[in-house]
């Protein structure tokens, strides 16, 4: 480029072609037309290009013009940024939180779990939901600053991290408005009668829901089952089949999608764990997610 080049010409040339004409574009700067024509005969002098043709009673862009012009809206948009980028610069810096979310942990309970962070100020959180395999993986490379899972990570000595419990919760079954008094009716043997939607072996939970099964000698009419929590409690609320959930989220549940608790999964846990780096050198907001020690 010419060492001639100037960015106050390229920003006459931008105000230009947005205004498809000279006249309008020196109405907008306040200067004389024929000031702003200098300005961008000057541009097209330093690039050795004609940037544009005339159109009628304005102006169209040429074919380097629609390239200069793409890169001018990237240069001015970062332009219009500068300041609000100096102001978070100066101003508090933002507290940033990278979490990994197991695919299998029904998203409610990520939002209990997450509660002791969320008022923290300036928090900026990042969560990304994944197989847990893979996210022990991303923990391991440091791009991530906890995982949270229903299970422990695995004893693998190339994986140099730390599960630290943070509870759990009995299992209920809950069903829509159209099951509920059905699945109720002579609970938990009615779940051999009535649908019902499980997760898949995916989630931590699902072997402990069939041995319960057994022990209370049931055959379940299963007629759908889920990798993804969300959608398991979608095709619930919508009257599929009866499901289990943590009682753990039993408010926000009904209240978010209109189901029922129909009884008890008596003896099945869910259970919740943050797994990340050894206590004492864990995330600050991480640490605060972990139980108090007794």
């Amino acid at each position: 480029m010419s060492k001639d080049f100037s960015y106050r010409h390229l920003y006459y040339f931008w105000v230009v072609a947005k205004e498809g004409g000279m006249a309008r574009a020196a109405d907008r700067l306040g200067m004389a037309v024929q000031t702003v024509s200098t300005q961008v005969r000057e541009l097209e002098r330093s690039l050795g290009y004609v940037l544009l043709k005339p159109a009628g009673r304005g102006v169209a862009l040429t074919e380097a013009g629609i390239a200069a012009m793409r890169q001018a809206e990237q240069i001015f948009q970062l332009g219009e940024q500068l300041p609000a980028a100096l102001r978070d610069a100066v101003g508090s810096p933002a507290v940033r939180l990278v979490v990994g979310i197991s695919d299998g942990l029904p998203k409610l309970a990520v939002r209990h779990l997450m509660q002791p962070v969320m008022q923290a100020p300036n928090l900026r959180l990042l969560c990304h939901v994944d197989e847990f395999p893979d996210l022990l993986g991303d923990l391991a490379l440091h791009r991530l600053d906890v995982v949270l899972a229903d299970r422990a990570a695995p004893p693998n000595p190339n994986l140099k991290v730390y599960s630290h419990p943070l509870g759990s919760s009995t299992l209920a079954w809950f069903a829509s408005a159209s099951l509920s008094a059905a699945a109720r009716r002579g609970f938990p043997q009615s779940l051999a009668k009535v649908p019902v939607l499980l997760p898949t072996n995916h989630a931590a939970v699902r072997p402990r829901i069939d041995q319960w099964f057994e022990r209370m000698a049931i055959k379940p009419h299963v007629v759908g089952e889920f990798e993804d929590s969300a959608l398991l409690k979608t095709f619930g609320a919508a009257g599929m089949g009866v499901f289990p959930m943590a009682e753990l989220v039993h408010d926000e549940l009904t209240a978010q999608y209109g189901v029922k608790q129909v009884g008890r999964c008596e003896s099945v846990e869910e259970h919740f764990f943050a797994i990340g780096a050894h206590k004492k050198v864990l995330h600050p907001l991480v640490q605060k997610l972990l139980p108090p020690q007794r």
